[in-house]
């Protein structure tokens, strides 16, 4: 096109070669103020599904999971029986509010919403929340003498989320590309729990099984754990992966004799077998065990806990959670380490929250997004919400998910 036919193009062309800043409204180009914050219980992750499900349908809540209390009777039979009641302790979403209207939502951990009242919040007021690498740094600095783990790191991400949502909404872009745009047309996903045959009839090739068994229940409880891998191998077929969950729950001597007797299924990870601080002990399975991959970090938090994998080589597949590890401003620094070493990193529950979602479509080592299914024996609508709700299509590797091109994180078109 030649300059008088651009002149003649008018204002269409004009705005196709005026810089991004200059499109968006003001937002973009002057500041905000962060003006409030308010805080409430986390919305569930699959939506409040109101049916019951199939007698036997898997639940990690309802059924014997192997898990850190294992060793004590009295604890072993549900999760329920020690995690806090129902209503108490919960996620926490933060939604923070600005001086031009526009409001972000994150999602933190398990009580991060006390440290955000009665702390963060006075650090965040008159703030732009367009500092975000400044107001992250405020935030660990300033809870660095009593946190760095747990609940600490709970709060700043469910902070640092909603921060994020403010950008990509003053922009009036999607997160994801705020990020570096799509590096995959669709991301391929897995599905975790124990419904296997549910999973894989809605599609899934990729399963994660829940161990129920570890070392407390010997032999016997073993050969139940190589049983449920058996079926999970059968039901995705030789072309199929099958990872395992073992939350915490195993030790070294028990995973060594639990991957070679699961040698035969061809295994593609076992995961977070030991308790996450034991960083030498993960780094000597990883060494020996040439069956399976090690995989662990869902309950590691920053930076700086990851870097203790690195220096121990304690995984090969690296599994932080956007809204416990320090949001995605934390994510990305995670993520930049393990590219630099070529480790792949698939975000715990990635599929499930629009931030890490975000994460994984554009970053390149993020070659998967882990799912859950709403239990079996619902209305034939709940499945087809479930679909909408996460984009899903089909393809060769199974169940495929796009992220929502919504402004921000996309809370407003993801019921999640």
């Amino acid at each position: 096109m030649d300059r008088r036919s651009f002149l003649k193009a008018g204002p269409v062309a004009a705005a196709a070669l005026t810089p991004l800043s200059a499109q968006t409204p003001d937002f973009g180009r002057s500041k905000l103020k962060i003006t409030g914050i308010q805080l409430k219980t986390a919305r569930n992750r699959l939506g409040d599904w109101k049916f019951k499900p199939a007698p036997g349908a898997w639940s990690t809540q309802d059924v014997e999971v192997a898990s850190p209390m294992s060793i004590y009777p009295k604890y072993k039979a549900t999760r329920s029986l020690f995690n806090p009641d129902a209503g108490r302790l919960e996620d926490f979403e933060v939604q923070i509010e600005t001086d031009k209207g526009i409001t972000g939502i994150g999602v933190g951990g398990r009580a991060g919403d006390l440290i955000v009242k009665e702390h963060l919040s006075k650090l965040l007021i008159g703030e732009d929340p367009f500092d975000v690498e400044r107001l992250w740094d405020v935030m660990w600095r300033s809870t660095m003498s009593y946190g760095r783990k747990g609940i600490t790191n709970n709060a700043i991400s469910g902070v640092d989320l909603a921060l994020w949502d403010i950008i990509g909404k003053a922009l009036q872009m999607p997160v994801y590309k705020l990020l570096g745009g799509q590096t995959k047309d669709r991301i391929p996903c897995y599905c975790t729990g124990n419904d296997i045959e549910q999973h894989v009839e809605f599609g899934f090739k990729r399963i994660k099984v829940a161990m129920p068994h570890g070392p407390a229940d010997g032999l016997a409880g073993m050969k139940k754990n190589e049983a449920l891998v058996m079926a999970a191998r059968k039901a995705a077929g030789p072309e199929g992966d099958v990872m395992c969950d073992c939350w915490m729950s195993w030790n070294e001597h028990y995973t060594m004799d639990m991957a070679q007797m699961l040698e035969p299924h061809r295994v593609y990870w076992l995961e977070e077998v030991l308790q996450p601080h034991d960083y030498a002990g993960f780094g000597r399975l990883r060494k020996s065990i040439r069956s399976t991959r090690i995989a662990t970090g869902e309950h590691e938090y920053g930076r700086y806990g990851f870097r203790d994998l690195l220096e121990h080589e304690a995984a090969e597949v690296w599994q932080p959670d956007a809204r416990w590890c320090g949001g995605l401003t934390e994510l990305r620094k995670i993520g930049a380490l393990a590219a630099a070493y070529d480790i792949p990193v698939i975000p715990h529950a990635g599929g499930l929250s629009p931030e890490t979602v975000a994460f994984t479509v554009s970053t390149v080592n993020a070659p998967w997004c882990e799912l859950f299914m709403p239990p079996p024996g619902g209305p034939k609508d709940v499945y087809k919400m479930y679909e909408d709700t996460f984009r899903i299509t089909r393809g060769p590797e199974g169940i495929y998910m796009q992220p929502h091109d919504a402004p921000g994180l996309g809370w407003d078109v993801a019921a999640l």
